[in-house]
């Protein structure tokens, strides 16, 4: 059964980051330069937080807050729902899909973060399943090409 582990293999662990004192306009620009769509916020090397493009569109643009003097850590959601390299992948997928969440942080057994994947990483990977085993059936029905 795939894992996490599985999805960060191929894509790697760097996680674009910010830290809390910053301000909304500095992550939102930093996620219109990198093409993401959340940033991890780190005091340190500690996970405190996540900010989103749901965050700055909730609790900034709705309400009318100055995204270049309102820090990311009024905005950033704190209750965070992690999961590990071992989770399955229709754990995360489940865990996603039940809390409405686009973004999961994958952290270790102190902690630690060492990665984070999106919903788009999961439909990845299982579409490249589905091609895959689309074509194993094709070999198998109709021979080698």
């Amino acid at each position: 059964m795939a894992t996490v582990r599985d999805i960060l293999a191929v894509k790697g662990g760097a996680v674009a980051s910010i830290g809390p004192e910053a301000t909304v306009f500095q992550a939102a620009a930093i996620m219109t330069e990198k093409q993401i769509g959340s940033l991890v916020v780190l005091s340190g090397d500690r996970l405190v937080g996540i900010v989103t493009e749901r965050d700055i569109l909730q609790q900034v643009v709705a309400e009318k807050r100055d995204p270049a003097t309102t820090p990311v850590e009024e905005v950033m959601t704190t209750e965070l729902v992690c999961c590990r390299l071992h989770t399955t992948l229709d754990e995360a997928r489940g865990a996603m899909k039940t809390r409405r969440l686009r973004h999961l942080p994958v952290v270790g057994e102190n902690g630690e973060l060492q990665g984070l994947i999106s919903i788009g990483d999961l439909n990845a990977h299982q579409s490249q399943s589905q091609e895959q085993t689309i074509h194993l059936l094709h070999e198998y029905i109709y021979g080698y090409v």
